[in-house]
């Protein structure tokens, strides 16, 4: 249990918190793309070099295939690099939707989410696509980091989704498997809650 007194906004991280992940399966697709270093440069929580800039959108998504295509010193066809990059989501269980859909008649629910365009638009199609709904039956509102052009655990991530969402950080919990994150935020006075791997979320909201 936590306790939500005065909470009036849930911050849900995405990776690690709702779906689940395989790095593994993702750097061993880029790695025989030609991608040698890939371990390196993908982690669960943080990413490096070309795949942070992705993630900050500083990078676009065909700026991004071209930079593999240069790392890895041949042409390879974008669906071989979307699919090495897909092959880091895995799905998000039935029961964390169904919780998400029910908390989102009490809460403002807001997904703060360090990912990339060609992540989050599989996502979109697919990740939440439970019971014929879209993500917008469980979120508010998205606030992407490639869309932002900053990326968690930077302070300036939570300010700007402060701001925008017009809302006290004292009024929100903040949801994230990353004690980096987590630790920024409280520091701006945001109540958080660090999630383990594969968590069971509802016994949080009981």
């Amino acid at each position: 249990m936590i306790n939500l007194n005065g909470i009036t906004t849930l911050i849900f991280d995405f990776g690690g918190v709702l779906i689940d992940l395989d790095r593994e399966a993702s750097v061993a697709k880029f790695e025989a793309l030609g991608v040698h270093h890939a371990d390196q440069l993908l982690n669960n929580y943080v990413q490096a070099g070309i795949f942070l800039d992705l993630e900050k959108g500083i990078l676009s998504a065909p700026m991004f295939r071209e930079e593999v295509c240069k790392m890895a010193g041949k042409d390879i066809p974008d669906q071989l690099i979307d699919e090495a990059l897909y092959a880091f989501l895995l799905t998000i269980p039935n029961e964390k939707l169904e919780l998400l859909l029910r908390l989102k008649s009490k809460y403002r629910m807001l997904l703060l989410s360090n990912t990339n365009p060609i992540h989050f638009e599989w996502a979109k199609k697919h990740a939440f696509s439970y019971d014929r709904h879209t993500i917008d039956d469980y979120f508010h509102h998205c606030y992407l980091s490639y869309q932002m052009h900053c990326a968690k655990p930077d302070a300036l991530i939570f300010e700007k989704l402060l701001k925008h969402a017009n809302v006290a950080a004292e009024e929100c919990l903040l949801l994230d498997d990353g004690k980096q994150n987590c630790d920024t935020a409280a520091h701006l006075g945001i109540k958080t809650y660090l999630v383990q791997p594969k968590e069971d979320l509802q016994p949080l909201f009981e």
